[in-house]
């Protein structure tokens, strides 16, 4: 589909990319991996257009669409976020206006015979069943689901943008490129403002896209349910795998391996040669053989080996002070601003544990973390235990850090003992290796100032940590060294995140955000994901119960006996059943219209042509699919309720 021909970037004269050649085929799902800075975001705006190459260039076929969602962009907020989402059926309300412009001078004209007035009709046909054809009277019900999907309320949809914080109006862009469904998708760290649910819906929402998705992203859960192609950029060119990133990992190990014993050998047979030169160099008789020995010397092409990353570099937060048994306690804590936040919330954290606050963005994870820290001012109780030293990482920590210092000065100030003697080891692992020490503080970008704020905060002496998105801007051996060294931590650790891989093995206890409660869950992430899905399939089920129920007339309530018990008992297993029943068939249904979706997508890139628009029986096709998309989508609003 899209073919990259011996692509090549420079910056200040220093290489990016040399003769970078690959082709990106339909249905394609690659993950672009490589430490930050190896050229990933730049990669995906040169197939995306927004730059241009050194040399080489990208060919994109006539007609094909590309999506890009880059991380960093200029957001509208002159509108709701109805009206922001609906300007991905641009094309459709151009259609729209077309249609109801020809309608009124139809209406207008009365020369029934004429030529003109015949073409009139022909196009104001043609255009009428275009718009039908390419979903003109469904984009809304679209564009709720996606909305909704990416974790908007129905509610939300008629606020204005200006609302919602950076993270939700990426979401309505994120919405606006899956709703236009491009050819190929090209998504840069999509995951960055979405919580776990969203994640979950977005992974169903690739997984089932007709057309090609390049994407960069640092969750590796994520990048392995999406993909199913990984290419690695490093040292200014590319490994391409066919396979997912864990299989990937494997895969450049054992390269790696290959090209150690291959140097290795090669290097053996470099000294023996070279031996034998020195040896018989000046001994006539075996002149012709030292030749030969020195022309194969010349002819070795050295093996090369992948640069050696610093993810195996073992790291470790210094823990003060032992703190008291409770480091933190909340007792009936609630805060509110124009609304409850939550209210009614006691939890207890004892010294050692790890805890994640997961839930959907705006919901008071963060919040809560401020009424520890006593930033702003609350209801109740909220009591931090005695000898407690807290190391908090905020999402605006990096706006603290001092403008005219160095990186390796930052890093020199808070280092004590032994650890002075590794700072430009730990600088490299979290990608200020090498001239990047020096650089002030001030020319640095948000996400390096972000990075920067971590590697202080991992040489501070404290008991307890409070970490809000500390992955954000990390590479994914960046976050190994992170997960590694928060694991080894002997005190009290509080994650907000939604990386589901970085907090699976982490934390021990889940305490869950949401309609104003907080609730505790013990186990890991993935023992919450599987509650919290349980849960969700058996309030559809009681919703569902309930409709019926009041459909029928109540009967009188009857006395506990040891048969009701058991009919009680037989109640619940079959309510189990259903539950699991409608689960699947929700899933089922799910699929169907992604797939139906999928399928008039293909068939409308057909009929678009010279050849497929002539060809009848592609429309009557085109007619049955979009009829059984219509059934399909009832069916699945039907089971939502």
């Amino acid at each position: 589909m899209i073919s990259i021909d011996q692509l090549s970037v420079e910056f200040s004269a220093r290489p990016l990319f040399t003769d970078i050649t690959y082709v990106v085929n339909d249905r394609d799902r690659i993950a672009l991996v490589g430490k930050n800075g190896a050229g990933k975001s730049t990669m995906l705006k040169i197939i995306a257009g927004v730059e241009q190459p050194t040399g080489g260039g990208v060919s994109v076929p006539k007609g094909t669409t590309v999506g890009y969602l880059p991380q960093v962009m200029v957001l509208s907020d002159s509108c709701t976020v109805r009206q922001e989402t609906e300007k991905a059926f641009a094309h459709l309300h151009e259609i729209q206006a077309d249609i109801k412009r020809m309608e009124q001078e139809m209406a207008q004209r009365d020369d029934y015979e004429s030529e003109s007035y015949m073409q009139l009709c022909e196009r104001f046909t043609h255009e009428s069943e275009r718009l039908d054809m390419m979903g003109g009277s469904e984009y809304m019900g679209k564009l709720e689901r996606t909305l909704m999907g990416l974790g908007f309320r129905q509610g939300d949809l008629e606020r204005p943008t200006s609302e919602f914080s950076g993270g939700w109006r990426m979401r309505i862009e994120l919405a606006k490129i899956l709703l236009q469904h491009p050819d190929v998708l090209l998504l840069d760290e999509p995951t960055n403002h979405l919580d776990i649910e969203s994640i979950q819906w977005l992974e169903q929402f690739l997984a089932t896209y007709s057309g090609a998705v390049m994407l960069v992203s640092h969750d590796r859960a994520f990048i392995n349910n999406v993909t199913n192609r990984t290419i690695e950029i490093s040292c200014g060119r590319i490994y391409d795998y066919r396979v997912k990133y864990d299989e990937y990992v494997n895969l450049r190990a054992e390269r790696r391996e290959q090209q150690l014993r291959a140097f290795e050998n090669q290097q053996k047979e470099i000294a023996d040669t070279q031996a034998f030169i020195d040896r018989f160099r000046y001994q006539a008789s075996k002149a012709i053989q030292v030749q030969q020995r020195i022309r194969q010397l010349e002819k070795i092409i050295p093996v090369e080996i992948d640069e050696v990353d610093n993810s195996a570099l073992h790291l470790k937060f210094t823990c003060s002070q032992r703190s008291g048994d409770y480091p933190v306690i909340c007792n009936e804590a609630r805060k509110e601003y124009d609304h409850v936040v939550f209210d009614h919330v006691n939890l207890t954290i004892k010294r050692g544990e790890k805890v994640a606050f997961v839930g959907k963005n705006g919901e008071g994870k963060s919040t809560m973390v401020k009424c520890i820290m006593s930033e702003i001012p609350f209801q109740g109780e909220v009591k931090v235990g005695h000898n407690v030293q807290i190391g908090y990482f905020a999402q605006n920590q990096a706006q603290m850090l001092d403008g005219e210092l160095t990186v390796f000065d930052t890093i020199d100030r808070v280092a004590r003992g032994d650890i002075r003697l590794k700072i430009r080891d730990i600088l490299g692992a979290f990608m200020f290796g090498g001239e990047a020490s020096e650089k002030k503080v001030k020319f640095l970008s948000g996400g390096e100032r972000t990075r920067l704020a971590m590697i202080k905060l991992l040489l501070e002496p404290v008991n307890l940590l409070i970490l809000d998105e500390p992955t954000n801007h990390l590479d994914l051996k960046s976050k190994d060294v992170l997960k590694e060294a928060i694991r080894d931590f002997d005190g009290t650790v509080i994650i907000v995140s939604h990386d589901r891989d970085f907090l699976d093995g982490l934390v021990e206890r889940v305490y869950e955000f949401g309609g104003g409660k907080v609730r505790e869950h013990l186990g890991g992430i993935y023992d919450w994901i599987r509650m919290h899905e349980a849960e969700q399939g058996a309030q559809r089920t009681l919703s569902a119960q309930s409709f019926r129920n009041t459909q029928n007339t109540p009967s009188t309530p009857s006395t506990p006996t040891a048969s009701s018990s058991k009919l009680y008992y037989e109640e619940q297993k079959a309510q189990a059943r259903a539950q699991k029943k409608r689960e699947k068939e929700l899933a089922d249904a799910e699929a169907q219209v992604a797939q139906l979706e999928s399928a008039i997508a293909i068939l409308e890139e057909q009929m678009a042509t010279e050849t497929g628009s002539q060809d009848m029986s592609l429309y009557e096709k085109h007619t049955k699919l979009k009829q059984q998309l219509t059934q399909a989508e009832e069916r699945w609003m039907e089971l939502m309720e």
